[in-house]
């Protein structure tokens, strides 16, 4: 595949994953708004309980592994070599072994390395349930069918994990349709199977507890794995592989004559620094929990959840893509799979470090004029709008106070994810460590400005903000570093400036926060008011 189809390949790969976020997410709130009606709120507390038990098992056993996928080289990068013997001779002296080349030997990698992500589920799975009983409280424990739902969700956990196999060659194929197909397909029937089964309850008088949710999800899997095999099976015989694992032919670097030993080594280390960032990602709230009052808790948990929505929605899978992009132009230097002996020629290589230079600044530029729109507008309108949103009852409290200082946190948030994408899809493993011990030392500077923010200068959710900020920018600085030694040590320039905004979209910028400083003073919520501020709003968006 040339170098720009796998840019288009992955501009279509985002606009889907951006749809179907959007999507997504407006089919909950809907379902949400429709339970609400017939469920109590201790049923959706426990749901939430349980619908986290499935992320954490699925985020610990398949994160890593995806990210160490993306950074495979596609089947057609390498050339056929010359075959000793024909290939139907080939195929007929082994028998059940994968083909030694092309699409059926990439394909088959991945494939066997899917089933790690199953393999380490299993334990997953039974540990986590455990600890979640041992955990619940007797509320919990007594509510209707909860054992059942959790094993119903335990069951549905391990059924998506069985979708990994098709998932990987969906993604490595770059077969984005395939993927919001399925996941929309999904979702749907989750909705469908969740409501309909709640709304029975309600209408018979039967108390399911959280049992609805449990089956929805157990939908959500089912399905997932049945568009996912309708789409991937016909290319097991177009290109020779088994969604099943099986040998590939000996080389050095296999493990087991199965797993390629360099993809493991960068998913070791990169499960390693995902457990550390999900023990990091979590240090914020136990930190609000352990020095700020139960208010500042609700307030920063609202904020967080509404000023997140963006970086969920657009961001998210601006970086997946990314990753893709990255992993497979910049494939060649890392030498990921032993099974090419291809030597990239310079200039060929040197097209795609180019490439991946002009993509990243263009991402960095629209993420630095997304920002100016967030610092703009955010710490005005935002609160105004959660008024609207959350209710008057959420306005006496510091929640808009928050959110305006969130609205200045989400461009960091948005830098820092490129950035890391970037770095996750083509550091050494050494490097990753590197990046890892630094996150630690960044994390020590997070909890001792979290401490005299809360607890010394009492500045409650608003402090926490601003500890996650200063944590966001210590990591930024150092992948931005990581970023310029990798570009300059292979003589392609990188300057900072090249991606910022043009100096008047920047003033400008300043102008637009300042007039809606001012039409905010005298902003009362008439028809009038509104259109001033869209009136604004729209114009600099369109300048920008």
């Amino acid at each position: 595949m040339s170098q720009t189809s796998i840019l288009t390949k992955s501009a279509q790969g985002a606009t889907f994953l951006i749809l179907l976020q959007i999507g997504s997410r407006a089919l909950t709130f809907v379902v949400n708004q429709v339970l609400l009606r017939y469920l109590s709120p201790e049923i959706l507390g426990i749901s939430t309980q349980l619908e986290l038990f499935t992320i954490s098992v699925l985020y610990f056993a398949r994160e890593s592994l995806r990210v160490a996928l993306q950074r495979q080289r596609l089947h057609n990068d390498d050339p056929e070599p010359k075959p000793r013997k024909g290939k139907e001779e080939q195929d007929k002296a082994a028998p059940g072994i994968a083909p030694s080349y092309g699409a059926g030997r990439r394909a088959q990698e991945v494939v066997n390395l899917s089933y790690i992500a199953i393999g380490l589920g299993l334990p997953m799975i039974y540990v986590f349930a455990k600890l979640y009983l041992r955990r619940a409280g007797p509320a919990v424990l007594g509510t209707a069918y909860i054992h059942q739902s959790l094993n119903v969700y335990a069951i549905a956990t391990f059924l998506e994990l069985v979708s990994e196999p098709s998932f990987a060659v969906a993604q490595q194929q770059m077969l984005y349709g395939t993927r919001a197909t399925a996941e929309t397909c999904a979702t749907s029937a989750r909705c469908f199977i969740t409501c309909g089964t709640a709304i029975w309850a309600s209408k018979t008088g039967s108390n399911l507890g959280s049992l609805p949710f449990a089956l929805g999800q157990l939908s959500y899997s089912i399905v997932l794995n049945a568009v996912y095999l309708f789409n991937v099976t016909p290319l097991r015989s177009q290109d020779n592989f088994s969604l099943v694992i099986r040998p590939l032919p000996r080389t050095p670097d296999l493990f087991l004559s199965r797993f390629p030993v360099p993809t493991l080594t960068i998913a070791m280390n990169l499960f390693a620094q995902s457990t550390l960032k999900h023990i990091l990602t979590t240090g914020d709230a136990l930190l609000i929990a352990a020095l700020t009052s139960l208010p500042s808790q609700g307030a920063y948990a609202l904020a967080s959840n509404y000023g997140s929505l963006v970086a969920r929605i657009l961001f998210q899978p601006l970086e997946e893509s990314s990753r893709s992009i990255f992993g497979r132009l910049l494939s060649s230097q890392q030498q990921l799979t032993p099974s090419s002996n291809k030597v990239v020629p310079p200039d060929s290589e040197r097209r795609a470090l180019q490439q991946a230079t002009s993509y990243l600044r263009s991402l960095l530029h629209f993420y630095t004029l997304v920002s100016l729109l967030s610092v703009s507008l955010g710490p005005t309108v935002a609160p105004i709008l959660l008024g609207f949103i959350a209710g008057p009852r959420w306005t006496a409290t510091a929640a808009p106070a928050v959110l305006a200082a969130y609205c200045y946190y989400i461009p960091l948030l948005a830098l820092n994810g490129i950035l890391e994408a970037f770095v996750s899809a083509v550091a050494t493993p050494t490097q990753l460590r590197q990046q890892s011990a630094w996150m630690l030392a960044f994390s020590g500077a997070f909890a001792t400005t979290g401490y005299f923010v809360l607890e010394l200068w009492d500045l409650g959710a608003r402090g926490l903000v601003l500890a996650n900020a200063i944590n966001m920018v210590l990591r930024i600085w150092w992948s931005w570093g990581f970023v310029r030694e990798y570009f300059s040590g292979r003589g392609v320039s990188w300057r900072i400036g090249e991606s910022l905004p043009r100096v008047g979209s920047a003033v400008s910028g300043a102008l637009v926060a300042w007039g809606l400083r001012v039409l905010g003073s005298d902003f009362d919520g008439r028809l009038g008011d509104f259109v001033k501020w869209a009136g604004v709003a729209v114009g600099y968006g369109s300048v920008v």
